[in-house]
């Protein structure tokens, strides 16, 4: 399992994603969950997966080779229109590695399960988040819900719902989104460091703030360090129970 996270505010998009695969306790890898495609003036395209890595692989597979010179496919993501026609696209490679592998994985224990996250911006449109389901049908992040999840959300979900809005700054929104992270770390081993971060600011069109967050990364250390001694102070002036 692994667990992504993007949110959308007025001035970009933060995402992130960790690296842990966990296939037994004694069979843990790494392997990248975030993936990004660009076309410097024109898009960056976001991509977010969890779940079955092979499903997960394959996907991401096709919409690469959609992209080659010689694979004739007349939609892929350096022609979709919008952000929206690129969530079918990524919809329809789910569905094809369905087609193919579906049956087979359906009798398993684990059956066919995958989830990404795409986002980004093409052109004039503002920056937009979809998260794709297995069946490759997708939503899109609301004003009120600004950010989506992925994989092991449960532990990171609390802060975010307080916390998150908006108009935070994207330094602001990677804050938020590390103690997120601290948060499920510290109860989820199936979701390990390094995490891959990325700060796409609006109307940019390119990748230009993107980090591989290891464990002994100095920022990500003191912040973890200074949350759980903010939380410990915050509970301790909370009146004792007296009933």
């Amino acid at each position: 399992m692994t667990y992504g996270v993007a949110l959308r505010l007025d001035c970009g998009i933060v995402f992130a994603a960790d690296t842990r695969t966990n296939a037994g306790v004694d069979n843990i890898s790494q392997f990248r969950k975030l993936h990004y495609w660009r076309r410097p003036g024109d898009r960056v395209i976001v991509l977010l997966t969890a779940g079955n890595l092979g499903i997960s692989q394959s996907v991401v597979s096709i919409l690469n080779e959609q992209l080659a010179e010689t694979s004739g496919v007349e939609h892929n993501l350096m022609t979709a229109t919008s952000m929206y026609r690129a969530a079918r696209i990524v919809g329809d490679a789910v569905r094809e590695v369905r087609r193919v592998d579906g049956e087979a994985l359906e009798t398993t224990r684990s059956g066919f399960f995958a989830s990404f996250i795409l986002g980004g911006q093409i052109g004039s449109e503002p920056p937009r988040i979809f998260q794709i389901y297995s069946e490759g049908n997708f939503i899109e992040a609301a004003d009120d819900t600004p950010f989506l999840q992925i994989g092991e959300h449960k532990y990171g979900k609390p802060i975010l719902d307080r916390v998150a809005q908006s108009g935070m700054r994207l330094g602001e929104a990677a804050k938020l989104v590390l103690l997120s992270f601290d948060s499920t770390l510290r109860s989820n081993l199936s979701v390990g460091m390094p995490i891959d971060l990325l700060l796409y600011e609006r109307d940019s069109l390119d990748v230009r703030r993107y980090s591989r967050i290891y464990q002994d990364d100095e920022y990500f250390k003191k912040l973890s360090g200074s949350w759980a001694s903010a939380l410990r102070e915050a509970f301790g002036k909370i009146e004792e129970f007296k009933g």
